[in-house]
């Protein structure tokens, strides 16, 4: 399901302004000597950090993964933001897809990536100087099925947004109150989530889903998924942008420009966008463990 934005007047002036949640935040970091912040550039993982520098100055530091998984459109819009805070960042490489249990692509794959992650960060912390890890987890995904959640339990990581309580909503809220113009970015996991489970994950693959989406964006949507089948793309469309999708025109459009990008086969799925849809597959046993 689509992430449910704040509009109408500034949430500042809003009896549902979360400031006991950015209070306790706020308090929370004061904690910390010092602080690397896992970075993708969504909301979430953007809001922290920023909080974080604001709070801790040069004792804090963004990381971001320079990864196949990480579509060169989110690297350089986190590095962007990253920039206009005034934020230290740091520029690291991880190498998931030579782990052949990431690669393959089974239900723990987010718990490989996150293990990855959080290998080199660990390594990275004493070189730099920082003793805490955090990473941009809220309160919200608690309730979800996040096998990466494990990684960050096994690694000792932070989560301040869920520790605080903050969801998702909520964190969009005070971005947009804190006057950051990603507040409403719709959300943008790694590019390996749109690959069926059991399907191996390779740089091709992951190339071609980003040239798939880089085209759709050409288009004009705004919220949208190119989940990959093999030589089939199935595409997720936001459900108030579906009837311009299934206009003939468009729908044309659509078809040319993925079958450019290698899929012989392009299939609208007329329930339209959802989060998370490749997890109906997993075992009902697998989806109550959740990140455990």
């Amino acid at each position: 399901m689509a992430a449910t934005l704040p509009t109408g007047p500034s949430p500042a002036d809003s009896a549902d302004f979360p400031a006991s949640k950015l209070q306790a935040l706020e308090a929370r970091l004061l904690e910390l000597d010092s602080l690397m912040v896992a970075y993708s550039g969504g909301v979430d993982s953007a809001y922290l950090a920023a909080t974080a520098h604001r709070i801790l100055g040069s004792r804090m530091i963004a990381v971001i993964a320079d990864s196949p998984s990480l579509a060169r459109r989110d690297f350089d819009s986190a590095c962007a933001f990253a920039r206009a805070q005034g934020m230290p960042l740091h520029i690291i490489a991880t190498d998931e897809l030579d782990r052949p249990e990431y690669a393959r692509n089974d239900f723990n794959r987010c718990f490989h990536c996150k293990d990855e992650l959080f290998d080199v960060m660990g390594s990275l912390g004493p070189q730099l100087g920082f003793t805490s890890i955090a990473y941009g987890m809220n309160a919200d995904d608690t309730r979800d099925f996040r096998p990466g959640q494990r990684a960050a339990q096994e690694h000792a990581v932070l989560a301040p947004l869920a520790e605080v309580g903050l969801t998702k909503f909520e964190i969009r809220t005070l971005a947009r109150a804190a006057g950051y113009s990603l507040w409403d970015r719709p959300a943008a996991p790694c590019l390996s989530s749109r690959v069926e489970y059991g399907r191996a994950v390779t740089r091709e693959v992951l190339e071609q889903i980003e040239k798939s989406e880089d085209s759709l964006r050409t288009l004009g949507f705004r919220e949208f998924r190119v989940r990959h089948h093999g030589d089939l793309a199935r595409v997720e469309i936001a459900r108030a942008e579906l009837p311009r999708a299934l206009a003939i025109e468009t729908f044309d459009a659509i078809s040319a420009a993925l079958r450019q990008a290698g899929y012989q086969h392009v299939t609208i799925d007329t329930a339209g966008f959802r989060s998370g849809s490749l997890n109906s597959v997993i075992p009902a046993e697998v989806l109550l463990r959740r990140g455990a």
